[in-house]
């Protein structure tokens, strides 16, 4: 089942999502619905909060995007090992690396895609779906994209890394979008 997406000005984007256990009702279900939603909102990563549920769980598949990679790509991100991932009670161990702006955008903010700064590696400590305990470092695009859906259980929006100068700029956009002013291809949660 598609899930409708939370849009920008919803409280549950702005807190600290809650750990889970083994016992989360429909688990298996939950999580399947959250990949039908990211595909049909041609995303590669999705958290809980932005379906309106307080959990720490996200998911995240980068194989396409870096299967498209050109020879430059290549070069730029040699350590890139794309994933499609469950995680669960995810907790960010180091971040390490030069920082790298990079175009991001966000399914709850439809429209607005800016360059964000972030850390070229990531090291994550995290359950799957069975529960299984990891410990990963993960690089490039893909830490990226782990670190922004981190992110999201931990309260934060990429737009929060923005200059005042840029958020300023893009206060109408926003303020269209919390109001229900915005298209989108997928079905969106505006909180009223």
């Amino acid at each position: 089942m598609i899930l409708p997406v939370v849009a920008y000005g919803h409280p549950i984007l702005r807190k600290v999502a809650e750990n889970i256990t083994p016992e989360y009702p429909d688990l298996a279900k939950y999580i399947a619905d959250m990949w039908d939603t990211v595909y049909n909102s041609n995303g590669v990563g999705l958290a809980s909060p932005q379906v309106n549920r307080l959990i720490r769980l996200f998911i995240v598949d980068t194989i396409q995007v870096v299967e498209g990679f050109d020879d430059e790509d290549r070069r730029k991100y040699p350590n890139e090992q794309p994933v499609k991932q469950v995680f669960i009670n995810a907790v960010k161990v180091t971040e390490t690396g030069d920082n790298w702006a990079y175009n991001e955008g966000c399914l709850s903010i439809p429209k607005v895609r800016e360059d964000v700064q972030r850390q070229r590696h990531v090291r994550l400590r995290y359950m799957d779906e069975n529960f299984v305990e990891h410990e990963k470092d993960f690089y490039g695009i893909t830490a990226r994209v782990i670190q922004h859906e981190y992110d999201h259980i931990e309260g934060k929006l990429f737009i929060d890394y923005l200059s005042p100068l840029k958020k300023r700029l893009i206060r109408k956009k926003l303020d269209d979008i919390s109001s229900g002013k915005v298209k989108t291809d997928y079905r969106m949660l505006f909180y009223k």
